[in-house]
């Protein structure tokens, strides 16, 4: 029996220059999931189920169902270590038109949505300080009005875009420090409030008595986690650039989510120390309230430094790691080929990375209009992490004689229990949504007259067969 798997499998080495070493790599999983999520979500969270237990019990809960995901996302990523990452392990389990459909969905919506959502973030960040006042106000008239935060976003997403075009080398260390500093800012602010006569470890036994309570309170609450704890799985997407990838994914992936777990869990207990349940739930934002009583407005302006640095470093990992989708694609004919240019000096995927910046911008001048639907990249999202998690088990039985340098631990259970979830959060979000999931499902679909356009073009992928032994 044979089964048909990505021709880059069989490559000893990528195209793309391997020059990522584990610290990096461990940057680009910490950097890219702490964005601006936990110093926001705690509000949402204590409305939802309204005790300091349950808060940590579904911050518990996310942290390990994101946790069995990565551990499965490790033995894939060190089995099949090449730029793509879930485009690669699809196709190799399930054929050409469920990968082309995964690269078309995050290459059209999903990844320059997340770059539009998240410098337009930056920029109402940015805000809260006098000097950046003038971001609120408008810049252009017109039949396109637009503010000035829409610029500076698209001026910031082509900075960042600009330094991956130099490389992913500078990239990666710029990741490599600023995610350092962004956890250090992080102790500090859990420092900060914990080393305040303000606080009290009373607070912890508060409640909200309003909340909404109950299974879909927690559910709400889960969501919220697991919307914190997103972008694990960015690293897969440039291992084809790590260094001893066997040994470096499993350690970035695994050990970043502790490393992300124990700083949300400290950022979360320090605001809880310094607010009581209901200060929380009524406040914007739970991270700067809390410093505002530790330390007045000085404190305020350091959380929301804090978070535009970590803003700004969840920017660059997205960046990176969204421009390797269409590239492998494009290496396997999957894809136009200009995607799989490599710039000859700077050994990067110019192309993809400029059209991706470009599609980025597209969406930031319509932002207006693109806002209300930006809800069906999550069921997008999570659809493919429930496909992708399924082919540990397609790749076990069908070729076990791989090489595997990491075996998720507790196989078949934990896979399987992370694909259960990812369908029951996959049903929630998209009735939650029904009109932006259904958007979103014929989006996803509208990729398969690309495809039929694209296999028309350049004849049938670039694939090989494989004995499953």
């Amino acid at each position: 029996m044979t089964q048909r798997l990505p021709a880059q499998s069989q490559q000893p080495s990528a195209d793309l220059p391997r020059v990522l070493g584990a610290p990096q790599a461990m940057a680009i999983v910490v950097g890219t999931i702490i964005g601006s999520g936990i110093f926001l979500v705690p509000r949402e969270m204590m409305q939802d189920v309204g005790s300091s237990a349950l808060v940590y019990l579904a911050w518990i809960v996310g942290g390990l169902l994101s946790l069995f995901g990565a551990m499965t996302y490790a033995e894939l990523g060190a089995m099949l270590p090449y730029a793509g990452g879930e485009y690669v392990y699809l196709r190799g389990a399930y054929g050409d038109t469920p990968a082309f459909l995964y690269m078309w969905t995050w290459f059209a919506v999903a990844k320059p949505a997340s770059i539009a959502a998240v410098t337009v973030g930056l920029a109402r960040t940015l805000e809260f300080f006098p000097a950046f006042s003038w971001l609120g106000h408008q810049a252009i008239g017109g039949l396109i009005p637009l503010l000035w935060s829409q610029l500076f976003a698209i001026a910031v997403t082509w900075l960042i875009t600009g330094l991956n075009y130099l490389g992913i080398k500078k990239a990666g260390d710029f990741q490599l420090v600023f995610t350092i500093l962004k956890a250090l800012l992080i102790l500090i602010v859990a420092g900060l409030c914990f080393a305040s006569v303000s606080g009290s470890w009373s607070n912890f036994s508060t409640s909200l008595p309003h909340a909404a309570g109950g299974l879909s309170g927690f559910m709400a609450a889960l969501i919220a986690t697991l919307w914190a704890y997103d972008g694990w799985n960015d690293l897969t997407m440039v291992a084809g650039e790590v260094r001893r990838p066997e040994r470096s994914l499993p350690i970035a992936l695994i050990g970043g989510l502790f490393v992300v777990g124990a700083l949300f869990m400290a950022t979360n207990a320090a605001i809880q120390y310094i607010l009581p349940a209901a200060q929380i739930a009524a406040s914007e934002r739970p991270a700067v309230a809390a410093l505002t009583v530790v330390a007045g407005p000085a404190g305020a302006g350091f959380v929301a430094a804090a978070m535009a640095l970590s803003i700004f470093v969840t920017l660059n990992g997205t960046i990176m790691s969204g421009a390797r989708i269409p590239f492998a694609a494009a290496r396997d004919r999957l894809f136009f080929r200009q995607f799989a240019h490599i710039h000859p000096r700077f050994q990067s995927p110019s192309t993809s990375l400029i059209v991706q910046a470009l599609l980025s911008t597209v969406l930031l001048l319509f932002l207006s209009q693109f806002q209300q639907h930006f809800e069906l990249a999550v069921f997008a999202e999570w659809l493919f992490y429930m496909l992708t998690a399924t082919t540990v088990f397609v790749y076990r039985r069908k070729l076990p004689g791989l090489t595997r340098p990491y075996r998720v631990w507790g196989y078949p259970v934990l896979p399987a229990i992370f694909v259960l979830c990812a369908g029951a959060v996959l049903v929630s979000s998209y009735l939650g949504n029904l009109k932006g999931s259904l958007l979103g499902t014929g989006l996803i679909l509208l990729g398969l007259p690309v495809l039929w356009f694209v296999r028309k073009r350049y004849g049938a992928s670039t694939a090989t067969e494989m004995s499953s032994q």
